[in-house]
C-alpha cells in the first residue's frame, strides 16, 4: 500500500508542492529516504521511528520507503519529518489515508512524539490556501498559520493528540491568528542634541524612502539617529506586514505569530560575511539586507565591512531583490530596503579637530574613505556631514520637536506619494525611474538650470543625476508643493558628497 501527505519545499518565499509517498512492502525490514534530500530530512528516519515508538507502537518487518516527489526538486530542513509519519501511519492503517489528502503538514518530530517549530510554517499556510487545502502544522505555530485567511488550520501539540483528533477522540480548536506587535519603541529625536542638518536629512530620507550615509566623529549621534529613523516611518500595511512576516517566517524568526506593522530595524556587525548579509549559506536562508525588507538596514562604521560584502549589496540597493544562484536552483529574495550607512571621516575619527587628529591627516581620510567603493556611494542619495556635538548643545533642554511631529510630516509626504502612484507599482520617490521620474520630478526652468550647471561641476553620473530629482521631489513633497522649484533641487544637491573631506 502507498500512503500519500502533501508538504511543501521552500525556494527564497515560494512554496512547492511536494509529495511524501510512503509504501510498505515485502523484503528485509529497512527504511530509506530518496528524493534529493539533505541530511536533516535523512535523519527524519530516526526522529519518526522514536516518535513512533514513544506512542507505543511498533514498525511493521517491513521494507518501507519514503520518496520525496518531484524528486530533482531539493529538500532542506526539518519540517518533512510530520508529513512522513503520518504518511507511514497512513501506510499501516493507523489513520486513515484518505482524509490526510486534504491537508498540507510541515512540522519537526522529537523522540517523545512532539511536534516541534520549524521555519516558514506562514508560507506553507499560504500555499495550502491557494491549494485548496487545509494545514497541519505544530501548536505553537498555529496562530502564524491562522494568519493565512481562510484555510483550515489543526495546530497540534504531539503526534497523539493528533492521531486522537481524526479519530474524533479529543478534536484540537482552531488555532486564532496572533496579536499584532506593539508599536515602536526605539528612541525619540528627542534624545538628540544639537545635529538640526543631520535630523533634516533623516526626515527627508523618511519622507522618500532615500538611503542615507552620516559621516562624522565618534559620539556625535550617528548611530542614535540611525535608531530613531524606523520611529518616524509610515507603518506597514496590511500587505506588506504580510510580505515581511513570510520572510521573518522562512528564517524562523517570526516570534509567536505575531506580525507587525512596524519597519524592520537590522544592524549587522561589520564582521558579516557575504552569506549572512545578502543571503544563501549551505542552507539558502534570507540575508540582513532581506530580512531588513520595507524596513531599514543599518551600516555602522562602514569602511570596515569587507569590501566585496559591501559591494554584493549593489545589485540588491537597484533592483530591490537578492537573487541567490546555486547549481540545482536560483531563489530570490525581496530587498527593498532603505540603508543608512554611518563612517568616521578616517580611521582616528577626528580628521577635523587639529587637537584630536592623527598625524597622517589629511592623506589617512582619503585611504580610510576609499575601502568604500565609488559605484556604492553613488547608490546612497543623501551624504551628509555630523559634526561632533558641543558641551553648550548637551546641557541644552531636549528639542521640543520630537519623533511624532516628524512623523506626522512624513506621514504626509508619503499620503501624497501613495494618491501620486496609485495606478504604479512604487512605493515611494526612492522607486521612480524613467518617464514616471521625468512626469512627476522635472524641476521648473531655474532649477533645471541649477541642476545642469551643478550636474557639470560635480560631474554627476546618470544615477547620480536621477537620485538628485528623486530627493528633490521628496523635498517638495514635504513643502506641500506641486512643482520640483530651484530651492527643492538646492537642497538635494547641498546633500551629494562630492570627494572625502581633507
Amino acid at each position: 500500500m502507498v500512503a500519500i501527505v502533501s508538504t511543501v519545499a521552500y525556494l527564497g518565499l515560494e512554496a512547492r508542492s511536494v509529495e511524501v509517498q510512503v509504501s510498505l512492502a515485502p523484503g528485509l525490514p529497512n527504511f530509506i529516504v530518496v528524493g534529493l534530500a539533505d541530511k536533516a530530512v535523512a535523519e527524519s528516519r530516526e526522529r519518526v521511528r522514536g516518535a513512533i515508538a514513544a506512542m507505543g507502537l511498533a514498525l511493521p518487518p517491513k521494507r518501507i520507503s519514503v520518496n520525496l516527489s518531484p524528486a530533482d526538486l531539493p529538500k532542506e530542513g526539518s519540517h518533512y519529518d510530520l508529513p512522513i509519519a503520518l504518511a507511514l501511519l497512513g501506510a499501516m492503517g493507523v489513520v486513515d489515508a484518505e482524509t490526510l489528502s486534504g491537508y498540507v503538514a510541515v512540522g519537526e518530530l522529537g523522540l517523545d512524539a512532539r511536534i516541534a517549530p520549524s521555519a516558514g510554517v506562514l508560507l506553507a499556510a499560504l500555499h495550502a490556501s491557494a491549494e485548496g487545502k487545509g494545514l497541519i502544522c505544530p501548536a505553537a505555530q498555529g496562530s502564524e498559520a491562522a494568519w493565512a485567511g481562510s484555510v483550515e488550520v489543526i495546530a497540534a501539540p504531539d503526534l497523539l493528540s493528533l492521531l486522537n483528533h481524526f479519530k474524533g477522540h479529543g478534536l484540537l480548536s482552531p488555532p486564532q491568528p496572533g496579536d499584532a506587535e506593539e508599536a515602536f519603541s526605539g528612541p525619540d529625536l528627542r534624545q538628540v542634541k544639537g545635529q538640526e542638518t543631520a535630523k533634516r536629512a533623516l526626515e527627508i530620507a523618511a519622507a522618500g524612502g532615500h538611503n542615507l550615509l552620516m559621516v562624522g566623529p565618534p559620539g556625535a549621534g550617528k548611530s542614535l539617529m540611525a535608531a530613531c529613523l524606523p520611529g518616524i516611518l509610515p507603518p506597514l500595511d496590511a500587505a506588506d506586514a504580510l510580505e515581511v512576516s513570510m520572510v521573518a517566517s522562512v528564517a524562523g524568526n517570526l516570534q509567536n505569530g505575531r506580525l507587525t506593522r512596524t519597519r524592520p530595524y537590522r544592524s549587522p556587525h561589520h564582521s558579516a560575511s557575504m552569506a549572512a548579509l545578502v543571503g544563501g549559506g549551505l542552507k539558502v536562508k534570507p540575508g540582513e539586507v532581506s530580512l531588513a525588507h520595507l524596513g531599514v538596514l543599518f551600516l555602522d562604521e562602514l569602511p570596515e565591512f569587507q569590501r566585496a560584502v559591501l559591494d554584493s549589496l549593489r545589485q540588491p540597493l537597484e533592483t530591490g531583490t537578492v537573487s541567490v544562484a546555486r547549481a540545482n536552483a536560483h531563489v530570490t529574495f525581496p530587498a527593498r530596503v532603505q540603508l543608512v550607512a554611518a563612517m568616521n571621516p578616517c580611521r582616528c575619527g577626528h580628521l577635523g579637530d587639529a587637537a584630536l587628529a592623527c598625524s597622517r591627516a589629511p592623506k589617512c581620510a582619503a585611504d580610510y574613505q576609499a575601502k568604500v567603493s565609488g559605484p556604492l556611494l553613488d547608490r546612497i542619495d543623501l551624504h551628509i556631514d555630523v559634526q561632533a556635538v558641543s558641551a553648550a548643545d548637551l546641557v541644552l533642554p531636549p528639542p521640543a520637536e520630537g519623533s511624532a511631529e516628524v512623523r506626522a510630516r512624513v506621514m504626509a509626504a508619503r499620503a501624497i506619494q501613495t494618491g501620486r502612484y496609485s495606478d504604479h507599482p512604487v512605493r515611494s520617490n526612492a522607486e521612480i525611474d524613467g518617464a514616471l521620474l521625468e512626469a512627476v520630478a522635472t524641476p521648473d526652468e531655474a532649477g533645471r538650470k541649477l541642476l545642469a550647471q551643478a550636474s557639470e561641476a560635480m560631474r554627476l553620473s546618470a544615477r547620480g543625476y536621477t537620485r538628485i530629482l528623486r530627493v528633490a521631489r521628496t523635498i517638495a513633497d514635504l513643502a506641500g508643493s506641486d512643482g520640483v522649484g530651484r530651492l527643492h533641487v538646492a537642497e538635494a544637491l547641498s546633500y551629494r558628497r562630492q570627494a572625502p573631506r581633507s
